[in-house]
């Protein structure tokens, strides 16, 4: 069972200030690629998993945002850690 919830937006700068979609685009399909579940929101996305497992795929996020051209990386995140279980699902039942 998941024991966290992570809440990530990157912000990555770009080298003359290029447009970042494509960039966003790449962090998104990092996590589509790394099977954990997750929702695309329009400023954040949030991912549902084992803590270690969430933060090294943050790291490969940023990795592939230097990789892609960026200069650095801002990755503003929010975590809920709850070792008995964590869902999106359970937090949002009520307003389904």
């Amino acid at each position: 069972m998941a024991d966290s919830l992570v809440s990530i937006q990157i912000i990555p700068k770009t080298k003359g200030g290029e447009d970042v979609i494509s960039y966003v685009d790449e962090a998104i399909s990092c996590i589509q690629k790394s099977g954990l579940k997750h929702e695309v929101h329009p400023l954040e996305t949030t991912i549902e998993g084992n803590l270690s497992d969430i933060f090294q795929l943050i790291e490969e996020m940023n990795e592939a945002m230097i990789a892609k051209g960026s200069i650095n990386v801002i990755s503003q995140i929010k975590v809920l850690y709850q070792p008995s279980g964590a869902s999106m699902d359970q937090l949002t039942e009520k307003y389904r």
